[in-house]
């Protein structure tokens, strides 16, 4: 693993050897735990090593993309990630001018339809090109990451899926390391590295096997911290990948009731998860990836990560 030592332009991250540390599985939200219980919870702030983000997508304000900035740094945001390929560079980086708020990364929104594990071979040089595209148009505009789903388990064998994914992506590391973009695979439901069917205590060993084989440093994981509490340990996982995990995704996930949630609703362990990214020694940012709407709630979500993450002076 000595090879392995992700980095970005605005983070270096790297890795302690602790012992983890597992807690019972929450029974109330984690906002009324730590209503209860702020004691406990005081040594696990995240404040400094957190920055906020969100999807564009979750932005619903009417008006010019400067209109959609302002809302975001106004709910209290330090950046926003663009979806790509469609993504204007020049439109974003006027708003970007005009309202001080970086975009720290993109989201490739064709990755599920278009996918780098594709059977037709022509399929899979359009993913390609889609890849690249977004790693240039990140560049373009500051950004530092660009999320991708690297395919589905429905394409073909594990071995299938996983040999055309990777010979794909590979392609696409030198312009990455060119341009300092670095490629976030991000943890999915999508058939693959995991059992869809299984239960609860399924390993990240898969996806961990899956970046080493990559072994660059511009390729990590952009950690979707809600995705699989359905079928693993959260905090287990974020402390097995370890510096692997180049960015954050946020949302919540009840097991109780087998459905995503706002996020500190649903029963993820986030005093768990905020444990192990101080253990893997965290700095990056985190994107909310929940259901968005106006201005208020924009305010709401921001305030949800502020709260599970303790960035807030008590």
């Amino acid at each position: 693993m000595s090879k392995w030592t992700p980095w970005t332009r605005r983070n270096f991250l790297s890795h302690a050897v602790v012992t983890p540390i597992t807690l019972p599985l929450l029974s109330t939200t984690y906002f009324e735990q730590a209503a209860s219980a702020d004691e406990r919870i005081q040594d696990v702030s995240l404040r400094g090593r957190i920055y906020k983000t969100l999807k564009l997508g979750m932005v619903k304000i009417d008006g010019t993309l400067e209109d959609k900035f302002n809302a975001v740094k106004q709910a209290g945001f330090a950046g926003i990630e663009m979806d790509t390929p469609r993504m204007d560079v020049g439109t974003t980086r006027k708003a970007i001018s005009a309202t001080g708020l970086p975009v720290d990364g993109t989201v490739i929104s064709t990755h599920w339809s278009i996918r780098h594990s594709a059977k037709d071979a022509e399929k899979r040089k359009v993913a390609l090109a889609h890849l690249r595209e977004s790693i240039r148009k990140t560049h373009a505009v500051g950004g530092h990451t660009t999320l991708l789903v690297v395919g589905h388990g429905k394409d073909g064998t594990p071995e299938e899926v996983w040999d055309r994914s990777l010979e794909n992506i590979a392609q696409a590391v030198p312009l990455a390391a060119e341009l300092g973009v670095v490629i976030a695979i991000e943890n999915v439901w999508n058939h693959f590295l995991y059992d869809h069917q299984g239960n609860s205590n399924q390993k990240v060993e898969p996806f961990v096997r899956y970046l080493d084989q990559i072994d660059s440093p511009w390729v990590g994981m952009q950690f979707d911290i809600g995705n699989h509490w359905k079928y693993g340990t959260t905090g287990d996982w974020i402390r097995r990948l370890g510096r692997r995990i180049v960015k954050l995704d946020a949302k919540g996930f009840s097991r109780q009731r087998d459905t995503f949630t706002k996020i500190g609703e649903g029963d993820v362990d986030w005093l768990d998860v905020c444990r192990a990214l101080k253990e893997i020694n965290f700095y990056g940012w985190c994107a909310a990836e929940v259901d968005g709407g106006d201005a208020t709630r924009l305010r709401e979500i921001s305030s949800n990560l502020d709260r599970v993450f303790r960035l807030q002076s008590a």
